[in-house]
């Protein structure tokens, strides 16, 4: 019995050095996590929303970056530049997260306070008479489809870029739709769009407009994502920053359209007001990484949070249009025979 006792844990060590020497012999790697992990901040003083954040560890091989505002990086140095884009002065708290070539990580929080003042990026300000200017243009023509679906909404109308359907008269932009018949059409119109030539992402959108009057017309104020020729619709997201409807005069719409919300069930709301078709208001889309506002004459009209689970994080362009009719527009008022859209100015503020 003595020699049993005695034996037991001189058994035990043996088996343990000989699973040790079988670990080192199938060379097993240690994992080890990042250590030593600082995060550090420079915010630009101009106001423009540019922050320069550094991230040192041990033992890293990558860093994410949370930037408080739903955006994030992911850097292989640790270096990440970012440009908050919401107005004003504001505190975020950015987290990075350094990780392990083997999967072990840790993450370090900072908060920076951040001031933004929105200066000028881009204007089309209609100011020279005539065609409106080709570098910034072009058009939608026809009506986009071989079996004559109307852009996919049924509309009545054939969009062209005739003088007679879209001008610049006295600093003012001019899309009018005209009862004619054109290519089968009852109607003709224009659709202008930014697509290949002004492109951008997030900002604050300002145009000044006023609306087309009759029964039937479907005016918009909108944007669709650069991506659309290989994403598709909705994927690519859809802006409506306005869409006024003739038969319900005076509301004005703001949505967005996208995966699980698009047609009849897109994400969007109205805001009545006066005098839309005989007076210039101000449409404006307040766009960043963080949410997706629509105004009327400085009146909210709909609000998104945004977030990389929808499609509103890359470059979108502009589009101008009065449509007629449609699934949208409804029946057309038949004593109408024209009416235009006037928009005197966009800016895109930065």
């Amino acid at each position: 019995m003595k020699f049993i006792k005695c034996s037991t844990p001189l058994l035990f060590a043996c088996f343990i050095l000989v699973n040790c020497k079988k670990a080192e012999s199938n060379n097993i790697p240690v994992k080890t996590p990042p250590s030593n992990l600082v995060l550090t901040a420079v915010v630009n003083t101009d106001e423009s929303g540019n922050v320069s954040f550094t991230a040192t560890a041990d033992n890293a091989a990558t860093y994410f970056f949370d930037f408080g505002n739903g955006a994030t990086k992911t850097e292989t140095s640790g270096i990440a530049n970012y440009q908050y884009s919401e107005e004003g002065k504001k505190t975020y708290t950015v987290t990075v997260t350094a990780t392990s070539s083997t999967g072990l990580s840790i993450n370090k929080s900072l908060d920076v306070t951040v001031s933004v003042v929105r200066k000028l990026f881009w204007a089309e300000e209609f100011n020279i008479d005539g065609t409106p200017d080709p570098a910034i243009w072009g058009y939608d023509l026809g009506d986009g489809c071989p079996n004559n679906c109307g852009f996919g909404n049924h509309e009545l109308e054939w969009y062209t870029n005739r003088p007679e359907n879209v001008t610049v008269v006295g600093g003012v932009l001019k899309i009018t739709a005209k009862k004619e018949n054109l290519s089968g059409k009852l109607y003709t119109s224009s659709r202008m769009l930014s697509k290949d030539k002004f492109e951008f992402t997030f900002g604050k959108v300002e145009v000044k407009a006023k609306l087309p009057a009759g029964v039937g017309t479907w005016p918009a104020i909108w944007m669709l994502g650069s991506d659309i020729g290989s994403a598709g619709w909705p994927a690519c997201g859809e802006i409506d920053i306005m869409e006024h409807l003739g038969r319900d005069l005076n509301k004005i719409y703001g949505t967005l359209h996208y995966p699980g919300h698009s047609g009849a069930n897109a994400d969007g709301s109205t805001k009545l007001i006066e005098n839309a078709t005989t007076q210039f208001h101000i449409y404006t889309l307040d766009w960043t990484a963080s949410a997706i506002k629509i105004y009327v004459n400085g009146d909210l009209v709909h609000s998104v949070p945004n977030s990389l689970a929808i499609p509103f994080n890359h470059n979108f362009f502009l589009i101008l249009n009065v449509a007629m009719g449609g699934d949208f527009g409804g029946p057309v008022d038949p004593l109408f025979t024209e009416a235009a859209m006037e928009v005197d100015y966009i800016r895109v503020y930065k």
